[in-house]
């Protein structure tokens, strides 16, 4: 069970009011997520930690960013926040991240878990639904503690900014991005999914199963299915030690807030 299925009890509660249950409150819609973030940000003193899963941001989306983050930076607290390398292509979310500063430490993975936000380990803020208008506002301690454990995971796996991507060297012209969707299109999925998993859009996602056509020689994607498993391409990212940690959240987003 991941913890999506753990909390699907209190998505169905209605959240209007403040409907709140063992230490979690329901949040529904947009103005009530925006109102828990600007409560939790100003209590912050310590810690803020956050995951960003997609590409870059949209720059209306970090200029909101940038008025929650300066209180915190001021009170010097330490930030952490965890994006896709799809974000190092990015020149807005550079652009921001090079104006807070290196008080907030940034690293990258292929693939995230959906987006976290967690305050002092006090509080965290998850994604509810598809539409990205109710979210969860845990307070429990032990849940919190668990999703900051997560944060630490996959921390530990991730990339520096300042440091390259740690794909395993290749010498068969197919690269470390193929590769990754390679992998998710052996396990099934359709080029809008592993688009989304990638933080990458759909055309870019589409280019890069083209060249992987090209290289294998495949002329459908049937065949190409078989071709990377017959290829051993992905023989190596199996065994890398750079793969991210086996943990799954896999419900959906809220609004994008950036740390």
């Amino acid at each position: 069970m991941d913890l999506a299925d753990a909390f699907e009890p209190f998505m169905a509660i209605s959240a209007q009011g403040s409907t709140t249950t063992h230490g979690i409150t329901v949040l529904e819609g947009v103005d009530r997520i925006d109102a828990a973030l600007d409560r939790a940000t100003a209590e912050c003193r310590s810690e803020l930690l956050t995951v960003q899963p997609g590409g870059g941001r949209h720059p209306d989306i970090l200029h909101q960013a940038l008025k929650r983050v300066e209180p915190l930076l001021s009170r010097g607290v330490r930030m952490r926040s965890l994006y896709q390398h799809t974000m190092r292509y990015s020149p807005a979310t550079l652009a921001y991240l090079e104006r807070v500063g290196q008080q907030v430490e940034v690293r990258t993975l292929e693939e995230l878990i959906e987006r976290l936000i967690v305050v002092d380990r006090i509080v965290a803020i998850i994604p509810a639904r598809r539409d990205r208008k109710v979210a969860l506002e845990i307070r429990h301690p032990s849940l919190v503690e668990y999703l900051a454990s997560v944060f630490d995971q996959f921390w530990r796996f991730a990339a520096p900014l300042g440091e390259d991507i740690p794909y395993s060297p290749t010498t068969d012209g197919i690269t470390g991005v193929q590769r990754s969707i390679a992998r998710l299109l052996v396990e099934g999925h359709v080029d809008e999914t592993i688009a989304r998993r990638l933080g990458m859009n759909v055309r870019t996602c589409r280019g890069h199963i083209a060249r992987l056509n090209a290289a294998l020689g495949s002329n459908s994607r049937a065949q190409l299915g078989y071709l990377i498993a017959q290829s051993g391409i992905l023989e190596s990212e199996t065994s890398s030690d750079n793969a991210t940690p086996d943990l799954d959240i896999t419900s959906s987003e809220i609004p994008d807030h950036d740390a």
